[in-house]
C-alpha cells in the first residue's frame, strides 16, 4: 500500500537523453526497472509556464488562462503582464489534499510566487524575484532554509550567456541546495505529499545545447563543454539516489518533466514578416533593432493601419487588432476569423532562407483547449515545429540565427520523461492527466 508519494520535478529533463545516457543513470534505471518510463505528452504551448501548474491542477491552458510567462492582463497594447499565483485560480493538488487533512511540501513549482497558505509548507518557484521578498509559507519558513543551505538559488539568472563555465557552476549549486533543502524538509517534516521542481535541466540544456548536440549547426567538436549535459545528468541522478535512500519503502515515487528539449536552428522575426506583409504598420523604422515592446511603448505603431502584431518567445503569439475589441481596432469581427485563417496559411507556408518549408504548425486556442479563459493569442505559432524560435525584434531582418534574448541553442520539444516505481500509469500520458493520477492514491 502506498502511503506517501512524492514527485521529483526536473524541467525540460528529456526523454531522449535519458534513454541515451541511461547506463550512466543507475537511480533512474533502478526505477524503471522496478517501475515504468514514457514519453509525457506536454500541454500546448510547451512552456514551464504554465505547463507545471496543468500537470498539477489537471487544466490545460485554456482553462486556466494562461498562455506563458506573460499574458495580456486586459486588450490594451501593453498589457502583458508576467503570470504570478494569483493568475492560477484553480485549486492544485496541494490544495485538495490539504482539505482532505492531508500535509504537502512544495518547492520550486513555477506559478506558486507569491505563495499562498497550503496545509504543510511552500518555496515558490523561479519567477520569485528574490530571497529578500517573502517567498515561502508560512513566512518563517525561509529563515531555516538559510540555515540548512545558506544562500538558496531561486534560478540562475543569466543563463543566456557565452560564460559558459558560470552557467555550469550555477547549475550544479542550484540543484545541490534544492535536493539539499528537500532531503532535509523531508526528514525532518511530517508529509504525505512531497514535490519540487529543479530548473537545472532547462538552464544548462538552453546554455549547451549546440556544445552537446554534434548535429547542431553551432557545433564545435574541440568544445570543453561538449560533455557538459551528460556529466549533469549524473549528477541529478546521483542526488535523486540520495534522496530516494531516506525514503520508506511505501512511497510512490514520479521523476517527472513538463517537456523535452531539441535543437533550435533559427528565429523566424514574426513582427518584421508582419510588416512585410502589410499586416503591421510603424509610424516610424527603427533606426536600431528594437523589440516590439519599445515600438509600442514610444508609440511608433500605427493601429490605424495595424491588422495584426506579435509576440517572441519560444513560440509565436499573434494578436488580431479588431474592432470594439481593442482601443483602435481595424478587423471587423465578421472579417475575424477570415483574416485568422490567411495569416494561418501564409504562416505554415513560410520557407527558409533557402526556401524550403519551415514546417511551420498554427494553432487556434478554441481548437485546442477545452475552455479558453483570460486572454489567449488569436493564434499560436510553432515555427519550424518549434526547431525556429519567434523573435519578437523589429530591425534586423526576417530570418535569424541567434536569439534576441541572449545565447540560446535549443528550444522546446512536446514530450517530457514519466517515470514512476512502482508502475502507476500504464498508459499514454499527457501533463493534465498527472493531477488525477496522484489523487486517485489518496481517494
Amino acid at each position: 500500500m502506498i502511503s506517501r508519494v512524492l514527485v521529483i520535478g526536473l524541467d525540460c529533463l528529456d526523454p531522449g537523453l535519458v534513454e541515451r545516457f541511461l547506463d550512466d543513470l543507475p537511480t533512474l534505471r533502478g526505477l524503471i526497472e522496478a517501475g515504468e518510463f514514457r514519453r509525457l505528452r506536454s500541454v500546448d504551448p510547451p512552456i514551464t509556464v504554465p505547463a507545471w501548474m496543468c500537470a498539477f491542477t489537471g487544466r490545460d491552458p485554456g482553462e486556466l488562462g494562461v498562455y506563458g510567462f506573460r499574458n495580456r492582463a486586459d486588450r490594451s497594447y501593453d498589457g502583458l503582464r508576467i503570470a504570478t499565483s494569483a493568475a492560477f485560480r484553480a485549486r492544485a493538488l496541494w490544495d485538495e489534499l490539504g482539505e482532505m487533512g492531508l500535509r504537502s511540501i512544495v518547492v520550486g513549482v513555477p506559478g506558486t510566487y507569491p505563495p499562498k497558505p497550503v496545509k504543510g509548507l511552500l518555496v515558490s518557484g523561479f519567477l520569485t524575484p528574490s530571497t529578500e521578498t517573502t517567498y515561502t509559507f508560512p513566512p518563517s519558513l525561509k529563515h531555516r532554509i538559510a540555515e540548512i543551505v545558506g544562500e538558496y538559488i531561486i534560478d540562475v539568472r543569466n543563463f543566456r550567456t557565452q560564460d559558459k563555465a558560470h552557467v555550469i557552476a550555477e547549475v550544479h549549486r542550484m540543484t545541490e541546495r534544492r535536493f539539499r533543502l528537500m532531503e532535509a524538509l523531508m526528514k525532518d517534516e511530517a508529509w504525505d505529499f512531497a514535490a519540487f521542481v529543479e530548473m537545472g535541466p532547462d538552464r544548462l540544456h538552453h546554455a549547451l545545447w549546440a556544445h552537446h548536440d554534434r548535429t547542431h549547426p553551432k557545433h564545435d567538436p574541440d568544445s570543453p563543454y561538449k560533455d557538459a549535459i551528460r556529466d549533469y545528468y549524473r549528477f541529478l541522478d546521483g542526488w535523486v539516489g540520495r534522496l530516494l535512500d531516506a525514503l520508506p519503502g511505501d512511497t510512490q515515487v514520479i521523476v517527472m518533466s513538463d517537456h523535452g528539449i531539441q535543437p533550435m536552428y533559427g528565429g523566424i522575426a514574426v513582427n518584421e514578416w508582419l510588416i512585410r506583409e502589410g499586416y503591421l504598420a510603424l509610424r516610424e523604422y527603427p533606426r536600431e533593432p528594437a523589440r516590439i515592446d519599445d515600438l509600442i511603448a514610444r508609440g511608433l505603431v500605427d493601429w490605424s493601419r495595424t491588422v495584426a502584431w506579435g509576440e517572441g518567445g519560444y513560440y509565436g503569439r499573434i494578436f488580431l487588432n479588431v474592432k470594439g475589441r481593442e482601443p483602435e481596432g481595424t478587423v471587423s469581427p465578421n472579417e475575424y476569423d477570415a483574416v485568422r485563417r490567411e495569416l494561418a496559411q501564409k504562416l505554415e507556408a513560410l520557407t527558409d532562407e533557402e526556401g524550403k518549408p519551415l514546417g511551420t504548425r498554427v494553432l487556434f486556442p478554441e481548437e485546442i483547449y477545452r475552455e479558453v479563459n483570460g486572454i489567449p493569442p488569436d493564434l499560436i505559432v510553432y515555427f519550424g515545429g518549434l526547431r525556429w524560435r519567434s523573435i519578437g525584434t523589429v530591425g534586423k531582418g526576417i530570418y535569424w540565427h541567434e536569439n534576441d534574448t541572449g545565447p540560446d541553442d535549443a528550444n522546446h520539444a512536446p514530450d517530457g520523461v514519466f517515470i514512476a516505481s512502482p508502475p502507476l500509469a500504464g498508459r499514454e500520458l499527457s501533463l493534465p492527466d498527472i493531477h488525477d493520477l496522484i489523487l486517485d492514491l489518496y481517494r
